[in-house]
C-alpha cells in the first residue's frame, strides 16, 4: 500500500486501534475505559450518549454498558431508518435503547440527550451521560497512551495520520506528539473540529494548543453523512493493496487525507508515517454503494 500511496516501501505503518477487540473494536474504547471508570464510581446503572445513525461511539458505548451489566440509551440524530443494518444492527443485537431525535445540530442533539437524562432520572434510573464522540480532555487521555505506544513503537515517526471528528483522538495524540507531527482529516462530524480539538488537547499538554497551528485536512465533502468520491477511493485501495478494510466516514477519509498530503508532497517519502486505523468496519456495512 505505501508504494501505491507514493510513499517508500517501509514509510507507512498501521496503527490497528480496529483491533482491541469488544464490540467490533474501535479508538472509542481507550475512551471509553475512562468514562466507565468515572460511571461506575458515581453508581450509574445507564450509559447515556449520542451521534448519528452509523455512529461508531454510540456502538461501543452499548458494548461497554453490556459489559458492565448497565443500560444504553443512545439518543441518535435523525429519524429511523427503513432498514436496520450496520452499526444499528449492533445496537439493537446487544439491547441498546435507541432514542431518535430527528435533524439536529450536535448542540441540539446534545441539549435532547440532556433531557432523556432527566427522563431517566424521574424514573428512578442513575444515568451517566458520554459526551459526543467520547471526546472531553477525560476522554483524550485514551490518546496520550496511545500516542506514548507510537513513540516506542516507531520513535522517528514524522507523521501521524488521523481521523478528526469529535476531536478527542487528536486532542490526546497532540499533548503527546505535538502539533508539527500529527495531521487531522476533517470528517465534517462538528464545525468546530479543530477549535474543540485544541481545548481538549491544552490541559493535559500543560500549554495552551491555537487552533490555528493544527494541521487539518478538510476531508467533509458534501457532508458527514455522505460517502466522499475520494473516500470510496482510498477505501477501495486499502481492501485491494492489503485486505484492510476502513469506513466511509473516519479512516476512508483519513487514509483520503493521506494521499492528498503525498500528493502535494505536504508528506514526502522517506518519512515514516503512522496512519491510525481508528476502525468502523460495521459502517460500512450502512453504505452498500462501496
Amino acid at each position: 500500500m505505501a508504494k501505491a500511496i507514493g510513499l517508500g516501501a517501509e514509510d507507512l505503518w498501521l496503527k490497528r486501534d480496529d483491533l482491541t477487540g469488544l464490540g467490533g473494536g474501535g479508538n472509542k474504547l481507550r475512551k471509553l475505559e475512562y468514562f466507565a471508570a468515572a460511571a461506575k464510581r458515581e453508581g450509574a446503572d445507564v450509559l447515556v450518549t449520542t451521534g448519528g445513525p452509523q455512529s461508531n461511539h454510540a456502538r461501543l458505548t452499548a458494548a461497554v454498558a453490556v459489559r458492565l451489566g448497565m443500560r444504553a440509551v443512545l439518543v441518535l440524530g435523525g429519524d429511523p431508518p427503513t432498514t436496520t443494518q450496520g452499526n444499528l444492527l449492533l445496537d439493537t443485537l446487544v439491547g441498546a435503547e435507541v432514542q431518535w431525535a430527528g435533524e439536529r445540530s450536535p448542540a441540539e442533539l446534545a441539549e435532547y440527550a440532556g433531557v432523556v437524562v432527566e427522563q431517566l432520572r424521574d424514573e428512578g434510573a442513575r444515568p451517566f451521560l458520554v459526551p459526543f464522540g467520547g471526546s472531553s480532555s477525560l476522554g483524550a487521555r485514551g490518546y496520550l497512551a496511545c500516542a506514548q505506544e507510537i513513540l516506542q513503537q516507531v520513535p522517528d515517526a514524522a507523521h501521524v495520520v488521523t481521523a478528526l471528528g469529535s476531536g478527542g483522538t487528536m486532542a490526546g495524540l497532540l499533548a503527546v506528539l505535538g502539533e508539527e507531527r500529527v495531521l487531522g482529516a476533517n470528517v465534517g462530524a462538528r464545525p468546530d473540529a479543530a477549535e474543540a480539538a485544541a481545548s481538549y488537547a491544552s490541559p493535559l499538554a500543560g500549554r495552551t494548543v491555537d487552533p490555528a497551528s493544527l494541521r487539518v485536512r478538510d476531508q467533509a465533502g458534501e457532508g458527514y453523512k455522505h460517502f466522499t468520491p475520494e473516500a470510496r477511493a482510498a477505501v477501495q485501495l486499502a481492501a485491494r493493496t492489503e485486505a484492510v478494510f476502513l469506513d466511509p466516514t473516519y479512516t476512508g477519509r483519513a487514509m483520503a487525507g493521506l494521499l492528498a498530503a503525498v500528493k502535494d508532497e505536504e508528506i514526502s517519502p522517506g518519512q515514516p508515517v503512522v496512519f491510525l486505523h481508528t476502525g468502523g468496519l460495521p459502517g460500512l456495512f450502512g453504505h452498500p454503494e462501496v
